[in-house]
């Protein structure tokens, strides 16, 4: 048993259809069929959204965001209109939301990884191969791949986890041409983030996009090269052998599986709440991060 420990109800805005309540975001429709993101507070772990928020994170993610549609815009159109507040929006939705271009999306998460860890690691241990891919021997946790490789996985519910499934399943999925170029786009924006965070002292191990198709152009969707979607490592601290530090909810996921939270992650029960400690080290790591990426303060 997994998801939302507390589901919030979704607000009601004149002009705006409620369409769907993620582990993040809430979305809507207005008028014109534009969808409407708005990015919450709330943060997700091992499947479960916590009952905690962490101030700031839904427009931390939406900045970050905006910034990166900016630095990849020779790649890759995407899907933002504006960023104006709708009519009778609630205040508090200023700087967490998007209005956006209504797409027909992939159906598969497009997953890049340059380094190895996480699931890929799990499965590399077993077989030297992620999603299918050969490796080569003697890589371990942290090791940076001989190139970056696409590993998409399936599009998970909220309380359920997203499945590694190999090319050529994607491919039967929605046919060869479509799945080469979900592949290269993937790959091409992971190579140009990958550099343009090197640069600012940032290794990004992974991310995940998500690509729709307005007519025959591919699209990029969703947030982008966000600690809620990527693992971003501190590249002077670097050294592979061992998990590395993050810029991501890894501080959440630690403290879920210590001692001190008491949970059991084994178990039916859901997790606690998170203690204010916790909540304010989560948030610098969501802000550290935007700003060693963006060069700007936070404010």
């Amino acid at each position: 048993m997994s998801g939302f420990v507390e589901k919030p109800e979704p607000l009601e805005v004149p002009g705006l259809v409620h369409l769907h309540t993620g582990k993040v975001r809430d979305l809507y429709q207005n008028e014109a069929g534009d969808l409407v993101m708005v990015a919450s507070d709330r943060i997700s772990a091992y499947d479960w959204v916590l009952p905690t928020e962490i101030p700031d994170k839904g427009r931390t993610l939406t900045q970050l965001s905006l910034w990166w549609f900016d630095q990849l815009a020779e790649l890759a159109p995407n899907h933002v209109l504006s960023t104006e507040l709708p009519p009778g929006a609630p205040a508090d939705w200023a700087g967490r939301t998007l209005i956006c271009k209504s797409l027909r999306m992939a159906p598969v998460e497009c997953v890049a990884r340059g380094y190895l860890t996480g699931s890929g690691l799990v499965e590399y241990n077993e077989s030297r191969t992620v999603c299918g891919l050969a490796l080569p021997e003697g890589l371990v946790d942290g090791s940076e791949l001989p190139a970056p490789v696409f590993t998409p996985a399936t599009k998970a519910a909220v309380g359920e986890h997203d499945e590694n499934v190999s090319y050529e399943e994607v491919a039967r999925q929605v046919g060869a041409d479509t799945a080469a170029e979900l592949r290269q786009a993937t790959l091409a924006v992971y190579s140009r983030a990958r550099d343009i965070a090197r640069e600012r002292g940032i290794i990004l191990a992974d991310t995940k996009f998500e690509f729709g198709y307005e007519g025959e152009t591919l699209v990029l969707a969703d947030e982008v090269l966000t600690p809620d979607s990527s693992r971003f490592w501190p590249a002077d601290s670097w050294e592979p052998g061992h998990a590395q530090p993050s810029f991501d909810k890894q501080y959440v996921r630690d403290w879920l599986t210590s001692a001190e939270s008491g949970w059991d992650r084994k178990s039916e029960q859901p997790p606690p709440a998170l203690p204010d400690h916790v909540v304010e080290a989560t948030r610098a790591k969501y802000i550290e991060a935007y700003e060693r990426l963006t060069g700007m303060s936070w404010t």
